[in-house]
């Protein structure tokens, strides 16, 4: 699992290249103009980027989730706002692609692979983040339609999306009344909020999607009624573990600039680098960037495997990884001094991106609700 056959190492390599070519050389400018570069997401289509773990009989790439997570980890070096919104794409797709008939399958998933249809995860709501089994959003059955009414908050590339999967209550309360329905983006009773003011993942818009007596057909269900909750939650231990790999590709890059600038950077006569307790600091920060790669990667090959406790591992490694991850990415920016504040160099646009890790995907005390629930369980 550690070291790369050269299959691995080839798919890594695709991935940064992608990230040095596309992303990197347009990331501070896109998060300045609050830029969604559509035209670059439609590039990562033809190299497998759209649906990287959906089967390749519907226009994926099927790999791993070890595979993918050191993809993601590679494009989050170039801009850690647009690979995660590439995750919630990939997460998209592969629940139509895992849970959807085999009509539903050829309807959506090899568009949504090939990047020309882009497509979101739509569960949260204005009143419901971590309680997410109380949603309110109702879809109530009449004739071959559901009549959707409601709202969805923070919802990632709203307004440029082309579909959602998106969780409705067709039944009682609790998880059990949840279903998953595909909902095109252009369905009559469905409009978008205004784009968010954000700390950061500026390169990427997020808005509320609100839906007032729109009509979505029974036939755009995902599974049967009641199985969106475990649709939902399915869905949620791949995009736990992407959004890790991208807080580690982040930090990566904030370590390698930081690396750079105090081997550059002189003060009192010699390089910032020949400072032990600078050194010392570098040490650690690549420290625990190895110890976050390794959970990921194991927990990685856990939902490869269908392991018994692979929804903790995942929980794990997106708590460790994330918080990790912004450790680093601030201690990065402090080693750069006042230049860090800058956004010239970069830092402080990673800082910023990376915050929202430790929120999104099931916050991070909700993880450590779920690690302790199964220490506590197997006891």
């Amino acid at each position: 699992m550690l070291t790369l056959n050269e299959d691995e190492r080839a798919i890594v390599e695709t991935a940064r290249q992608f990230a040095d070519e596309f992303l990197a050389p347009n990331a501070l400018d896109w998060d300045e103009r609050k830029h969604f570069p559509v035209d670059v997401l439609r590039k990562a289509g033809p190299v497998g980027l759209g649906g990287i773990y959906v089967r390749d009989d519907s226009g994926g790439s099927e790999l791993r989730r070890l595979d993918t997570v050191r993809i993601f980890e590679e494009l989050a070096t170039g801009c850690p706002a647009v690979a995660a919104y590439l995750s919630i794409h990939n997460m998209t797709t592969w629940m139509i692609d895992r849970f959807g008939t085999e009509l539903q399958r050829r309807t959506w998933v090899p568009a949504m692979a090939s990047m020309q249809l882009l497509g979101s995860y739509a569960l949260t709501e204005p009143g419901v983040g971590s309680d997410a089994a109380a949603l309110s959003t109702k879809a109530v059955r009449d004739s071959d339609d559901y009549v959707v009414t409601g709202a969805k908050q923070f919802i990632s590339g709203a307004g440029a999306n082309d579909v959602y999967v998106m969780m409705v209550r067709t039944g009682g309360d609790g998880p059990r009344g949840i279903s998953a329905l595909i909902v095109p983006a252009d369905t009559p009773g469905l409009t978008v909020g205004p784009n968010e003011r954000k700390m950061g993942w500026n390169a990427q818009p997020t808005r509320q999607v609100i839906l007032d007596g729109a009509r979505v057909p029974v036939t755009n269900r995902l599974g049967e009624e009641g199985d969106g909750f475990s649709i939902a939650m399915n869905g949620l231990n791949g995009g736990r573990l992407n959004i890790a790999a991208c807080s580690i590709g982040g930090a990566q890059s904030a370590l390698d600039k930081t690396v750079r600038y105090l081997i550059e950077r002189k003060a009192f006569g010699k390089p910032l680098s020949h400072n032990e307790a600078l050194q010392f600091t570098l040490a650690d920060m690549q420290t625990e960037l190895e110890a976050a790669r390794t959970l990921l990667w194991r927990a990685a090959a856990a939902l490869d495997a269908d392991a018994p406790d692979k929804v903790e591992l995942c929980a794990m490694a997106k708590r460790f990884a994330t918080d990790t991850g912004f450790e680093v990415a601030n201690k990065a920016l402090q080693l750069h001094g006042g230049y860090g504040y800058l956004h010239e160099y970069g830092l402080e646009k990673i800082v910023r991106d990376l915050r929202v890790h430790q929120i999104l995907e099931g916050t991070n005390e909700i993880m450590r609700v779920v690690v302790a629930r199964a220490l506590i369980g197997a006891a």
